[in-house]
């Protein structure tokens, strides 16, 4: 089985492309680019799959080395190798993926924000300008007076 650090330098490359993405993303979801962000996400999805399965890798070889299979096993194993450049290879990747999470948490606001004024301008042209609900968008985006039908059927 492969050494714990094996994927580390994978998973550096894999992580630095998709901090660089996300910073894509989040200039398309500031600039309201939504061609753009239809070429990134899938992209990103990418990413994150490649290391998922790195990250899985690299848990199975801590576990056939007798440590965890995880963040903690990691440190536990870097601790008992005394391999400076692992250890300074494996806080690289620790430091890019704050970075990555970071960028994730901002966008997910960006996203929100988008989200929220969507949503008033749906709720502003449902609305008709005298402010009652004297009118609707229909489903063939026809207005209709007097709102939705309310017959009763009475037997």
């Amino acid at each position: 089985m492969a050494s714990p650090i094996t994927t580390v330098r994978d998973e550096q490359q894999l992580i630095s492309s998709l901090v660089s993405l996300m910073q894509q993303e989040q200039q398309f979801l500031v600039s309201a680019d939504s061609d753009g962000l239809d070429k990134v996400t899938p992209q990103k999805s990418a990413l994150v799959l490649q290391l998922a399965a790195l990250a899985n890798q690299r848990h199975q070889a801590l576990a056939a080395a007798g440590f965890a299979a995880g963040e903690a096993g990691m440190a536990a194993w870097l601790a008992s190798a005394t391999d400076a450049a692992a250890a300074a290879a494996w806080n690289d990747l620790l430091d890019q993926t704050r970075v990555a999470k970071e960028l994730n948490r901002v966008n997910g606001m960006l996203i929100n924000k988008q989200m929220t004024n969507t949503q008033v301008v749906l709720n502003a042209m449902r609305t008709p300008a005298g402010g009652g609900e004297d009118g609707f968008y229909g489903p063939r985006g026809q207005t209709s007076v007097g709102g939705p039908s309310r017959r009763f059927v009475v037997g």
